[in-house]
């Protein structure tokens, strides 16, 4: 199901993890109207980097969530984030600052080290963010700068 002109459904729930474990990974009706309205918003961000964005997370049940060990609150929870790269048009670093700079509107936008982290959860808090993991993995985060 084609989401918006460059995403589609398929893409915003694949997860390899929920397939090797057996973990139903599909979205109710609601949560894909979010994925819809993140696709719709993530075309900016295609637009601007002018080059196919690699979604290597997108939409995450619950269980899958935790399994991941995402934060209970995770936007990908409720369909409003996805973790892409985007290597034809920059490092992670490159990328946020081209988001940033663009004033794309986000939730939250984080370099997360080796992927980028967008969310358009209607809260538009306007948050670019900075990861750094220890070395359990455990990330920390700082303003973007």
């Amino acid at each position: 199901m084609q989401l918006s002109p460059h995403f589609t459904l398929e893409e915003m729930v694949l997860s390899q993890t929920a397939t090797r474990l057996g973990i139903d990974n599909t979205p109710s009706a609601d949560i894909i109207k979010n994925l819809r309205s993140t696709c719709i918003q993530a075309e900016q961000v295609r637009a601007l980097l002018d080059h196919p964005m690699l979604i290597s997370s997108g939409y995450r049940s619950p269980m899958l969530n935790r399994h991941l060990g995402g934060v209970p609150t995770s936007a990908h929870t409720q369909g409003w984030a996805m973790d892409f790269i985007c290597p034809s048009a920059g490092t992670p670093v490159q990328i946020v600052t081209m988001i940033h700079n663009a004033l794309i509107t986000v939730d939250q936008c984080i370099q997360e080290g080796t992927w980028v982290h967008i969310s358009f959860a209607p809260t538009y808090r306007m948050q670019f963010m900075n990861a750094v993991f220890d070395a359990n993995g455990k990330a920390s985060y700082s303003t973007f700068a």
